[in-house]
């Protein structure tokens, strides 16, 4: 079973977009509460509240499900579950006493319906923020807040290495660049196209409780 690099945010590289956007690079550790809270607290202070939030913390823990730990199955939880829901609590609690609506933003993914071989410790909870992420759109649209999430698959980043793309391509019996452009399209999606569809979910002002798939189509990832 494989556990995930941790540390995949690079605050150097964070505070040079945060100067680039006029912004503000914190570096927080989600599965904790309190700096989760700390975190919040700065933003507020300086921008004097919270509109919106992307939810996007992760890592992908592997094994069978019936071999893995309950040590790494916790782990994963702690962060690709738990995470979201304070960081959305959070979040919510600040737009409630602002009073003017909000928008919540998760990063899902494609294995929260369509799991993979030996990435259950990974996909049980994302499936569980999917389910999040809907919660909040029931809970809270009447107060103005929408929850909306994206399901992207097979990006290029932290998270899925150029190891792991070498292996899953070997493993399928075909190149780097087939596996990686094996939707629909025929293409790689790369991280800017996850990006476009957080913008447009940003901007989409009558629309909450949905999941926005970037994958270049999937069929068997189709929500349904």
């Amino acid at each position: 079973m494989e556990k995930p690099r941790q540390g995949f945010l690079q605050k150097p590289a964070a505070e040079r977009v945060a100067k680039e956007i006029g912004g503000l690079a914190l570096r927080c550790d989600v599965t904790q509460p309190a700096a989760v809270e700390a975190c919040f607290g700065k933003v507020v202070a300086k921008w004097g509240g919270v509109d919106l939030v992307v939810s996007n913390a992760g890592a992908a823990w592997q094994g069978k499900i019936g071999e893995v730990s309950d040590t790494i199955l916790r782990e994963s939880f702690e962060l690709n579950f738990f995470a979201h829901q304070t960081v959305a609590q959070t979040a919510v609690k600040i737009m409630q006493l602002q009073g003017t609506g909000g928008c919540l933003l998760f990063n899902v993914s494609k294995q929260a319906v369509n799991p993979g071989p030996d990435f259950g410790p990974y996909g049980l909870p994302k499936a569980s923020t999917l389910f999040l992420l809907r919660q909040y759109a029931v809970d809270y649209g009447k107060e103005g807040i929408r929850s909306n999430g994206v399901n992207a698959d097979r990006i290029r980043t932290g998270l899925l290495t150029e190891r792991m793309i070498r292996q899953r391509a070997r493993a399928r019996g075909m190149s780097e660049k087939e596996y990686m452009g094996g939707n629909l399209l025929g293409q790689e999606v790369e991280a800017q196209d996850v990006a476009q569809a957080f913008l447009a979910l940003a901007l989409a002002q009558k629309t909450t409780g949905a999941v926005l798939p970037v994958d270049g189509g999937n069929i068997a990832a189709a929500l349904r």
